[in-house]
């Protein structure tokens, strides 16, 4: 058995078409990685693969059923993925047209001090609601925001107290839209936010409140909003809305939101290895 294994790989040779044909498509396949990490079609991709390997574990298994229907959901997906993935699609095609997609990506990942940004974040939003100046601070978790981020102005710059506070001054240019931040950066400001669709709500409830519910349906990030008119402090996550919080009880849900211990910690631990994703470890 070795004497052919040895046989096989002594008579084995890679044509030099065959090396250049391996790299244009692992050069592009990265391109493509990069493209989608940091956007919500990173999570689509990560279902569409759990669907394949269920596909392919049903027919190893002989379970004809869930093989059927999960190939009828394969189906379907070849004319969805377009329509779903249609905003990453009109990105790639303006990237290639303009080159930018053979430039190098400079963003990279660090384990973020949640902590620190939390004790920033309460230094201001205790004075935004003594003003009552209206603010949406977005925290981004595993889902990316780049597609918000885009609609917005960068900033790039460390999360403060002072620079929250500025950017969210009634004169400021920046003061209508979201703030978002990545990590412990405020990536953005005066970004557009999706509103929600949901009937049921409130009237009493703006449009920072509907965007942020927008947001948090869409992904897995939190919100926090100042009011306005009444400089009541709410948090939204997960398509839901905690109105009417102090200094203490934001603190308690952020911490609940970020700090809880989670069975899957080495999941996501792996997953962003592999995807470059820049989700807070729990």
């Amino acid at each position: 058995m070795w004497e052919q294994i040895v046989a096989g790989i002594t008579h084995f040779r890679l044509d030099w078409r065959d090396v250049i044909d391996i790299i244009v498509v692992a050069y592009f396949l990265y391109r493509l990685i990069l493209l989608i990490r940091g956007t919500r079609a990173q999570q689509l991709i990560k279902g569409l693969i759990i669907l394949l390997i269920a596909l392919v574990a049903s027919e190893e298994l002989g379970l004809q059923t869930i093989n059927w229907v999960l190939r009828g959901l394969m189906t379907m997906g070849l004319v969805a993925i377009p329509i779903i993935f249609q905003p990453e699609l009109r990105r790639a095609l303006e990237q290639l047209g303009r080159g930018s997609i053979f430039k190098r990506s400079f963003y990279s990942l660090e384990e973020e001090n949640f902590r620190k940004v939390m004790d920033e974040l309460l230094k201001a939003i205790p004075v935004l609601v003594k003003k009552k100046i209206g603010a949406i601070i977005v925290l981004e978790k595993e889902t990316g925001l780049k597609d918000f981020i885009e609609t917005g102005i960068k900033i790039e710059g460390t999360v403060t107290a002072e620079l929250l506070i500025n950017i969210f001054m009634p004169r400021s240019p920046l003061h209508d839209g979201a703030v978002i931040i990545r990590g412990n950066v405020v990536a953005a400001a005066g970004c557009y936010l999706p509103l929600t669709e949901n009937p049921h709500l409130s009237k009493e409830l703006g449009t920072r409140h509907r965007a942020s519910l927008g947001l948090t349906e869409v992904s897995d990030a939190v919100v926090i909003i100042v009011s306005e008119e009444t400089g009541v402090i709410s948090l939204a996550h997960n398509g839901k809305l905690i109105r009417y919080l102090d200094e203490k009880t934001l603190r308690s849900n952020l911490t609940d939101l970020y700090f809880t211990p989670s069975p899957k910690k080495s999941y996501q631990q792996w997953s962003r290895r592999f995807f470059k994703n820049d989700a807070e470890e729990e």
